[in-house]
């Protein structure tokens, strides 16, 4: 019998426990991969390279508040701006109120929409089309997809915030990564059919000529408008996607707080389950050395099955995590974030559920290396 057949033998010894045990790591690993990939989406991806040169432009106290149309002319005229883009939320309703019609609805401008947005990709004779028609929209890819639409459909949105319904006309089908799961139409449709929302916009999107520039952009920005009836609060479009997370509270100290938990209660199962599985083989621990084996090769017998039952958890675990996460990418309200299992997660997560394997059976399986041979053999339990 090899050395590996061995472990693997006794590791399953007891079916139940070694399963129940298996379990259980794989439950806690699925809870901290989870944990690891919504730190990862809201404070560690940093979106596209173009993204790094855009900013935000919103009213200082809050977003349902508007700004001004007319300091789009005066942010042109900043030292370090390319192009300012209004974008204003519409909130309609397609088709139903139920959560698997939603998705993001703005009203822009199309002559210069594609100038902030580089990395939004479209074919131009359909950016020609867009512009060309007021009732024009254009879909993500994955939208498209998602409700079978062609170029040409007709697309109604039920206005919710303002009272009007949308008629639109899909004249392009963009790609962007990530999926960005919006759609896009001239913000003139609405202003023509809304008297007070004419001359107003939501925010101002912003790009600038380097990454360099965006500190430098985002307070001239503020200090032009900081008297004004209407001040405003520029920052990365990374800081303005946070903020939203922030509204949810302290999310750092939520994730921190339960990877610890996890983590703990984790090394306490896989202890357990090797303090008895030692103590339940003291006889044949004195046997394993009466036929020649040297303490550290029980010693490695013992921690081998413990990393072994371990790592097998932490793979359950981490699979798991991956189709969980893969579903819950797709839900409407998730859709903004690039939440996804990357091999990084995969190694780290199972790195973290062999030292979890390893430090939980190292004091038993030491102890166990040490017994003495007679009092091994004399042992009863």
């Amino acid at each position: 019998m090899t050395l590996s057949r061995f472990v693997t033998k006794n590791a399953f010894r007891n079916k139940r426990r070694s399963i129940l045990t298996i379990l259980s790591i794989a439950f806690s690993l699925l809870l901290l991969t989870l944990m690891m990939t919504i730190w990862r989406a809201f404070y560690m991806d940093e979106g596209s390279a173009e993204s790094a040169e855009r900013l935000v432009v919103r009213h200082r106290v809050s977003l349902t508040f508007s700004l001004p149309s007319y300091y789009r002319e005066k942010i042109r005229a900043v030292p370090g701006v390319v192009a300012v883009v209004p974008i204003s939320w519409f909130g309609g309703v397609y088709k139903d109120q139920k959560p698997e019609n939603f998705f993001a609805q703005f009203g822009t401008d199309p002559e210069e929409f594609f100038k902030v947005f580089r990395d939004i990709q479209m074919p131009e004779e359909q950016q020609t089309a867009w512009r060309r028609d007021r009732q024009g929209v254009i879909v993500d890819d994955s939208l498209a997809k998602k409700y079978g639409w062609k170029l040409g459909d007709r697309i109604v949105l039920q206005g919710t915030i303002y009272p009007v319904d949308l008629e639109l006309y899909v004249r392009g089908i963009f790609t962007s990564y990530p999926d960005n799961k919006s759609v896009y139409f001239n913000t003139k449709y609405v202003e023509e059919a809304v008297s007070f929302f004419k001359g107003q916009a939501g925010t101002f999107s912003i790009l600038v000529a380097s990454p360099g520039d965006v500190s430098l952009v985002a307070s001239t920005v503020d200090d032009m408008f900081h008297n004004s009836p209407q001040p405003t609060k520029s920052e990365s479009e990374k800081a303005f996607g946070l903020e939203f997370v922030a509204m949810l509270g302290n999310v750092k100290a939520f994730i921190l707080m339960i990877c610890s938990a996890v983590l703990f209660a984790t090394l306490l199962v896989s202890a357990n389950t090797m303090a008895m599985s030692i103590r339940e083989r003291t006889k044949e621990v004195a046997v394993l050395k009466t036929l020649g084996f040297t303490r550290q090769n029980v010693l490695g017998l013992f921690v081998s099955e413990a990393v072994a039952l371990a790592l097998m958890g932490g793979l359950m675990g981490v699979g798991l995590a991956y189709l969980l996460i893969g579903a819950v990418s797709h839900s409407p309200y998730m859709s903004f974030y690039n939440m996804k299992v990357t091999p990084g997660m995969w190694a780290m997560a199972l790195m973290i559920s062999g030292l979890v394997g390893l430090v939980s059976s190292v004091i038993p399986s030491y102890h166990a290396s040490e017994i003495n041979i007679v009092d091994g053999l004399r042992h009863i339990g």
